[in-house]
């Protein structure tokens, strides 16, 4: 029996031992099976699984439906020059990431007109779902941005063949297969899969695309940039139509993610599509919800008080039994998630002029420009020709701030779209500097959308809409309204006309129409070129004008005198740009311009007893004039003549037909760029003028008198020289030694007070320190001056006499 007991207890200690092994066994197996999250086995079965589900996340399929959707799918290679075009689209073409998503909205938008177009002749093409728009929506957990349209979609070959080459445009074929069936309207599509589609890969690493067309299955194309994969979309006919495409963002553009820049980038580049364009966003609210019951359940304690309230307060108790009977609500502030529209603004230059209101036009100017006054005027017009376009410009009711501190540089007033997306508004000549006001968009169909601003810049058509847009601007200025024009046009914009005088050589003969000048015949209203022809004298020949700083500089000054007198106009120029807006104009409708501070002023025809007078006078005065040009101001004048310009004055000084005169030698002097010694300057200002004398002054005729009687008297020849320095200022120059001019006048001065010429002031005798300021001194160190007085007790008398005589002799002076 023992022995039985033994063989029993020994067959089951073997069988305790052979499960306990087993179960080893088993638990060694289990490690093996997870060998792989092992700290010393290997990680790259997990790192694997780990990038599949960081790398893209499709709605609806799990890592493992990914992984055997990418194994099952189409492998393709770019071809070599791709390759290359795609390294010089993302590193080169463009400058800026941010038109990523212009360019797949203008793709979608693309989509969306051709499937549209398509249901015009056929009914069924909007039978899957009859929704045309724009749907962006961010997926920040999984770095994801979406672009959806439910546009016309593309089937497996249109996914191979328009995204697996570059620069193909499915849209071109299009137009070719609808060009064949009549249809001409297809002209306004855009035709951009291809560069611009690829323009993603500045921001994403992988770029997926899911489409569906309703001649095929919905299909998913999925590419890194060096290769691409095509494959059928295991979840179906998601789409219903259009497509979806998904970015993955680099870790620098997450920021393209958040709502407030996604919604800043479309209302900058694509708030003019024709197509509603929805961002999934969210919206926090407040609303009031029903408070639950144990919410109103109060403290004991509180309702006890509440009992001996109600016992106490009768009429109370009615009152609260009515607002029991009341659901009690709270405020609760939700968050909520809807798709938000991002283009409510329409692009009213597609529409005709006429079917637009004053009210639209001004609130669309508003909203373009953040200004809050309207426009002075506007335009609106659509240029046919070598380039077709439409534009809208507006002139601001006020100047820029700052308008000619920076005049010249780059000024983004005008938008340029290409059908109706934003491409630029960086350029440096699509309004000249002088028209830098201008405000406005110009809307083109003839230019491609898929370059850089850089090579838009370049592109030959953009010289041809300047042009057209000037002359258009111009037509809109001359057909203001008058006392619009004068009242509000000119005085903000009047500098930048005569600028365009300047600078605008084609249209030289536009601007003059429109330049306005002060003249003597008015004293408060400007005048322009074609208003002083009608006032012209018969057989006048020239317009006269004089340059100065101010309305009574040029009214007052001596080269005005006799043509005021003889009833003449003269145009003001008071502004600093008026003598080179001048200059710049030879002529205007036959009549040459004449500076009356210069030689060569002619008033009219000259008759021969005229003549034979002006004849008599040049003679009589020989003697003068030769004495002054040979003499007495042999190195200050060129020549002295006779003048017929003046009446009160006795002189002037007159400069050559191509010299300076005396409001341009003050300019040019005084810019800011000047060299101390420019040469050119130089020139100029040490020209020699001639000095016209007015043979009816009395002193002229003291003057001949004296040099008749004697050449050598030293009081004609510093009557001379004052007459001379006087002529420089009275004609707007500046004296070379003012010093000296202020010598003769004080010497003049001194002879008509009888007082010696040669007399000498006075010399200012030196005084001694006064006793204030030795007090000064005592005040600041008082232990010293008690000394000094200690020391010296007589010297106050000595001072005391020393202060009376000098109290005396400033008497006697």
């Amino acid at each position: 029996m023992n022995k039985t007991f033994w063989i029993f207890g020994l067959l089951g200690l073997l069988l305790l031992t052979g499960c306990a092994m087993a179960e080893e066994a088993e638990g060694d197996a289990t490690i093996e099976d997870d060998i792989g999250s092992s700290r010393d086995g290997s990680k790259t079965d997990d790192e694997v699984v780990q990038r599949e589900e960081e790398a893209i996340k499709l709605d609806g399929l799990s890592v493992s439906e990914i992984k055997q959707m990418r194994e099952s799918a189409e492998k393709h290679e770019f071809q070599a020059e791709v390759n290359r075009m795609m390294k010089l689209i993302i590193n080169s073409l463009y400058k800026n990431k941010e038109i990523f998503l212009r360019e797949l909205i203008s793709n979608a938008s693309d989509a969306l007109d051709k499937i549209r177009l398509l249901s015009l002749t056929d009914k069924t093409a909007l039978d899957a779902t009859e929704e045309l728009s724009i749907k962006i929506k961010a997926d920040k957990d999984n770095h994801m941005l979406h672009v959806t349209d439910t546009g016309i979609g593309m089937t497996k070959d249109d996914l191979v063949k328009n995204l697996g080459t570059i620069a193909k445009s499915g849209t071109s074929e299009f137009f070719d297969k609808l060009s064949k069936g009549g249809e001409g309207e297809a002209s306004d599509l855009i035709g951009q899969f291809g560069v611009g589609f690829y323009s993603s890969f500045l921001v994403a690493d992988t770029v997926v695309v899911t489409s569906k067309h309703n001649d095929d299955k919905q299909y998913i194309w999925e590419s890194n940039s060096s290769e691409f994969s095509v494959t059928e979309d295991p979840r179906g006919d998601t789409l219903k139509r259009g497509t979806t495409i998904s970015l993955h963002l680099k870790e620098e553009a997450y920021d393209y993610l958040e709502p407030d820049t996604i919604e800043k980038l479309v209302k900058k580049y694509s708030q003019f599509i024709n197509f509603p364009i929805y961002l999934w966003a969210s919206k926090t609210e407040t609303v009031e919800e029903p408070i639950e019951d144990e919410e109103e359940e109060a403290p004991p304690a509180d309702e006890e008080k509440k009992d001996e309230e109600k016992e106490d307060e009768e009429a109370e108790v009615e009152t609260e039994d009515e607002e029991e009977k009341k659901p009690k609500t709270k405020s609760v502030e939700k968050t909520t998630w809807d798709w938000k529209l991002m283009n409510e603004s329409k692009p009213i230059w597609t529409r005709s002029p006429k079917e637009v209101t004053d009210e639209e036009y001004n609130d669309f100017y508003k909203s373009f420009t953040k200004a809050s006054d309207e426009p002075i005027s506007k335009t609106h017009f659509t240029a046919e020709g070598e380039v077709t376009f439409r534009s809208i410009l507006f002139i601001p009711k006020t100047a820029p701030q700052g308008m000619f501190q920076e005049y010249g540089k780059k000024v983004d007033h005008i938008k340029m779209y290409v059908r109706r997306v934003f491409i630029t508004d960086d350029f440096e000549s699509m309004m000249p500097k002088y028209l830098n006001f201008i405000n406005g968009v110009v809307d083109s169909d003839d230019l491609p959308l898929n370059v850089s601003r850089e090579t838009l810049q370049q592109h030959k058509l953009l010289k041809v809409i300047k042009k057209k847009l000037v002359r258009k601007t111009l037509d809109m200025i001359k057909k203001m309204d008058a006392d619009k024009f004068k009242n509000e046009f000119w005085k903000e914009y009047g500098t930048n006309i005569k600028l365009g005088i300047i600078e605008d050589n084609s249209n030289r003969s536009r601007l003059a129409k429109l330049v306005r000048f002060s003249s003597s015949n008015s004293d408060t209203e400007v005048t322009s070129l074609p208003e002083y022809i009608e006032r012209m004298k018969e057989k006048q020949e020239h317009i006269y004008f004089m340059a100065g700083t101010g309305r009574k500089e040029v009214e007052t000054s001596p080269f005005v005198e006799r043509l005021l007198k003889k009833g003449y106009e003269v145009l003001y120029l008071t502004e600093p740009v008026d003598e080179y807006c001048i200059q710049s104009l030879p002529e205007f409708e036959g009549k040459k311009f004449q500076n009356v501070a210069k030689e060569g002023l002619k008033m009219g025809d000259e008759s021969d007893k005229q003549k034979e007078k002006r004849e008599e006078l040049e003679k009589e005065f020989e003697p003068l004039t030769e004495w002054l040009k040979e003499s007495a101001l042999q190195d200050k004048i060129k020549d002295a003549k006779v003048s017929q310009r003046l009446t009160d004055s006795p002189c002037a000084l007159v400069a050559s037909s191509y010299g300076w005169s005396g409001n341009m030698e003050r300019i040019m002097t005084a810019q800011a760029y000047a060299q101390a010694k420019d040469s050119n300057t130089g020139f100029y200002k040490g020209q020699k003028k001639t000095l016209e004398i007015n043979p009816k002054h009395p002193l002229v005729k003291e003057l001949l008198q004296r040099v008749e009687s004697d050449a050598e008297d030293a009081t004609a020849i510093d009557l001379a020289n004052v007459m001379f320095e006087t002529a420089v200022l009275r004609s707007g120059y500046a004296l070379e030694d003012p010093a000296a001019f202020a010598g003769r006048i004080e010497k003049m001065l001194k002879m008509s007070m009888n007082i010696d010429p040669d007399a000498k002031p006075e010399e200012w005798e030196e005084e001694e320190e006064d006793e204030d300021e030795a007090g000064d001194d005592d005040d600041n160190d008082d232990d010293e001056a008690e000394d000094e007085e200690e020391a010296e007790p007589t010297q106050e008398p000595v001072q005391e006499k020393e202060e009376t005589e000098k109290a005396e002799k400033k008497d006697e002076l």
